[in-house]
């Protein structure tokens, strides 16, 4: 009889944070889990060595697959990294992470298996939680930016009908300016005009009853809605999960998000399983 497999390790990178933790495959059980802030504008060797550290954290079996969730651009078959233009891991750019982790690591790893941060997201949700009862679902991601997976079956889709290039909603144009233009943490705190609010602060300021705190979330909540409308329709899906640091005020992004969509036959819905949700999908990804 084979034996049951064992946790699996993953690392996570976000654009203000690292995650590393054990995974339990078959309970979707996430323990030893290991968060630490990284500065993705530090140098290449800044940024290794954190991910390294919080790595080695983490007590891995030898001889594991590791899975890996990064925000792109990245060559994920390769493992290199391709930041350029986008405002974070730049310093990171050509650099072979997979032979980083493989060369570096204490634990020996036999493989790393990357996949995007996005896609492992709503992976994890179709595993255990707010996808799980969907065959063709959209994730979407709202943090530094607006990250996108279309699900179909148990399988994330980069062409097809509905399905924007390279499955990225972030390359999506509205009112003829990138996406990101208007929906973003950036474009967000750009449009209320005060540099020293964060996007919770902002969120904040609306629930209080100021107007143009109010506005700003609903101009922005609502264009991405207009332009996920179309999209979701023609890739047919059902559900729409929200994941991300944003979701925090999703008292304010759901109402918008909904108008935006209009009459789009889709269950919308906040992140089930919440940070686990990357986690989770990037042991499916290591383990398939």
């Amino acid at each position: 009889m084979t034996a049951a497999p064992g946790p699996r390790p993953v690392l996570e990178l976000g654009g203000t944070h690292i995650t590393a933790a054990l995974v339990d495959p078959r309970r979707t059980r996430v323990s030893a889990r290991v968060r630490r802030r990284l500065d993705c504008h530090g140098s290449a060797g800044d940024i290794l060595d954190a991910v390294l550290r919080c790595a080695a954290a983490v007590p891995a079996p030898q001889d594991a697959v590791w899975g890996v969730a990064v925000p792109g651009p990245f060559d994920y078959a390769k493992g290199v990294a391709r930041y350029e233009g986008v405002g974070k891991f730049e310093s990171l750019y050509g650099v072979d992470v997979r032979a980083t982790l493989l060369d570096r690591l204490r634990h020996t790893p036999r493989d790393a298996v990357f996949l995007n941060d996005a896609h492992a997201f709503l992976l994890g949700e179709a595993v255990a939680g707010a996808a799980r009862d969907h065959r063709r679902a959209v994730g979407i991601t709202l943090g530094t930016g607006v990250g996108s997976a279309f699900l179909a079956d148990g399988r994330i889709h980069e062409e097809g009908p509905g399905v924007p290039p390279e499955g990225r909603v972030d390359l999506l144009d509205f009112a003829d300016a990138p996406l990101e233009d208007t929906v973003s943490r950036r474009a967000i705190r750009t449009a209320y005009g005060d540099p020293d609010a964060d996007v919770r602060e902002i969120g904040e300021r609306a629930r209080a009853g100021e107007r143009r705190a109010g506005r700003v979330l609903a101009d922005a909540f609502t264009a991405l809605g207009e332009v996920l409308g179309p999209r979701i329709r023609e890739f047919g899906a059902t559900a729409l999960v929200v994941g991300g640091s944003m979701t925090g005020s999703w008292d304010l992004v759901e109402p918008a998000l909904r108008s935006g969509l209009g009459h789009t036959p889709v269950t919308v819905l906040p992140s089930g399983l919440g940070e686990t949700a990357a986690l989770v999908g990037a042991a499916r990804a290591a383990g398939s």
